[in-house]
This record gives structure tokens, sequence and C-alpha cells, in this order.
């Protein structure tokens, strides 16, 4: 399992109503909701911002390949909106996708471009199987807790606090290996590898502690900081 991204969005919410904060890579920017939903419309509601995600995606794409081809289409619009029906308990979304190009262009080149449309990765991840995954950090002390030290750090696995989310197994498998018995191979990576993967654990399944005589204090992992 590989992230898409090297580092993860992180949205935040305080009491100001519904003013979220969302930090990416190279900066952050507002999302809320409209007026009539309570917010102050100080950014692109999440709709919105499902929406842009398929237009900036169609339109990258399209640039690509026409680039790819060196064809003289100097600009490409979309318009992308969406409308949901219910059937019993059955939700289905339409989202309509209008791709506008300059006039004159030739049928074929149309239909060319329209599949190429279809296929931007964004399409392809909405028309495919989507599996939202949940997890909130617990930082509560339990009975059963395993320990594994290499000599300089102690790694503590509480197993009822185990949600298997396959970030530990999948990104540091010289350490994390279900097939190995004990499963935590401490000697497999050096401790400053070790503590960032255990960083990265959602539930507080894993911590760490430094081995030294003045402290024994468990260091819990950040709850997803380093996705």
């Amino acid at each position: 399992m590989q992230y898409k991204l090297k580092e993860p969005v992180h949205g935040s919410i305080g009491t100001e109503k519904y003013k979220c904060v969302i930090e990416w890579r190279n900066g952050e920017f507002i999302a809320d909701e409209p007026v009539k939903s309570g917010g102050k419309d100080l950014g692109p509601d999440p709709f919105t911002l499902l929406l842009s995600s398929l237009a900036s995606c169609t339109l990258i794409t399209l640039r690509m390949y026409i680039e790819r081809k060196g064809w003289d289409i100097p600009e490409i619009k979309v318009n992308a909106n969406l409308f949901q029906t219910k059937n019993e308990d059955a939700l289905t979304t339409f989202i309509d996708r209008d791709i506008v190009f300059p006039p004159g262009l030739e049928p074929e080149k149309l239909n060319r471009l329209l599949e190429i449309a279809e296929h931007c990765p964004i399409s392809k991840m909405l028309e495919g199987k989507v599996k939202v995954r949940s997890y909130v950090y617990h930082d509560e002390d339990v009975d059963k807790k395993l320990k594994y030290t290499n000599g300089d750090i102690t790694v503590v696995w509480k197993p009822e606090l185990c949600k298997h989310s396959g970030r530990c197994v999948t990104q540091l498998p010289g350490v994390f290996n279900l097939k190995t018995k004990p499963w935590v191979t401490i000697t497999g990576a050096d401790s400053e590898t070790i503590k960032a993967q255990v960083d990265m654990c959602p539930t507080g399944a894993l911590s760490y502690f430094k081995n030294d005589s003045s402290s024994t204090t468990e260091l819990p992992a950040t709850g997803g900081a380093g996705l």
C-alpha cells in the first residue's frame, strides 16, 4: 500500500460555523458552507470541492494529451454539477460534466478528446470502487501490552486497539510482518525509521518510548500525521 500523496491533506475546524482550514503540501485554503446552510460562504463547500477535483483533473488530462498531439486548442472549459436520486435506501449520484472546446474542431478530435476525458484519474476513481476507511486515535491505557526493544527504543503494541489499517506492515515490512513470530522485528530498521512509521499509526495501537534511565514514558504516535 502506497499513498498517493507524500503528505496527507489536513483539515481542522474550530467553533466558527462552518469554517474549515484545509492544509495541503504547498499552503492552505478555507472550505465553508453557504449561508443557507448556516455558514458564511468563505470558501468552497464540500460538493464544490468534489466537482472542482473532477473539473481540474479533466482539464489537466486533456491539456497533456493535446500537447502530446501538437494540436492547436488554446482553451478548454468544463462545467460540472451533480444531482442525486434515492430509491428506497439506494442513493445514486449523477455527475454531469460538460466539456467546451473552441468552435470548428473536427468531430473525430472531439470524440477522441471525450474518450480521453472519461479516462482521467479522478473519473476512473469516481466510477470505480471507493471505500472510505475512518480511524480515531485512542490514548487510553489497556491491560494487554506487548513490548519490543532494540536497546534504544521500545515499541509498545496494544492489540485490542489495533484496527489493522495496514500502514505498518505495508510501509515497513522489514519491521512489521504478520508472517513472522513475533510480528515485530525491532532490529529490521534503525530507530528513527521505526519511530516515523509508528507515528503513522491512526488508532493508538502502536507507540514507543526512549530507553534511558531517567524516563520510560510512552510516546504515542501522532495519529496519522505522517501519512
